[in-house]
């Protein structure tokens, strides 16, 4: 789903819900699925568990050239809503630099106890106004998403 402010992909992993919950809830998990090729590491490798866990990550945005001349920085996130084997959400920050207002999430809803549909997404509609014209939108197209979710499934297959 797309629309001006929202891009969502989804994609059936042959996994348990619980799985992929243990994936994505370690910030290594997101280096590990990361489609757009600027996520270097993940500094934080303590487990996500609640409203206000922060994690750090390092970015390089040279690979994708998204945004000219931004090179590489380290973004400090913050989960914004979790709910065990089901939902993992958080907003971005540059470290040092308040939040913009965008969230990212992973929602997952169990098909049966080895199949789960995930849905990958990016919310904007929080950034407020005077700073939207400085980004364009979509930043992370869905076929970046798309290839997240594939890295996800490869790395729960392999495992």
């Amino acid at each position: 789903m797309t629309n001006e402010m929202r891009v969502s992909v989804t994609r059936e992993i042959p996994a348990s819900a619980e799985v992929i919950f243990s994936l994505i809830t370690l910030p290594a998990g997101h280096v590990a699925m990361d489609g757009s090729g600027s996520l270097v590491c993940a500094p934080s490798n303590h487990r996500l568990t609640a409203v206000g866990d922060t994690f750090l990550m390092d970015m390089d945005r040279e690979p994708i050239g998204d945004i000219p001349d931004m090179g590489k920085y380290q973004v400090e996130n913050e989960v914004t809503g979790i709910e065990t084997n089901r939902l993992l959400e958080w907003t971005v920050g540059m470290t040092g630099r308040p939040r913009v207002g965008h969230v990212y999430g992973i929602r997952l809803t169990p098909i049966d106890t080895s199949l789960t549909l995930v849905e990958n997404y990016m919310d904007w509609s929080g950034v407020p106004e005077k700073w939207r014209d400085r980004v364009k939108w979509p930043v992370i197209p869905a076929g970046t998403m798309e290839a997240s979710l594939a890295r996800l499934e490869a790395a729960i297959l392999s495992a």
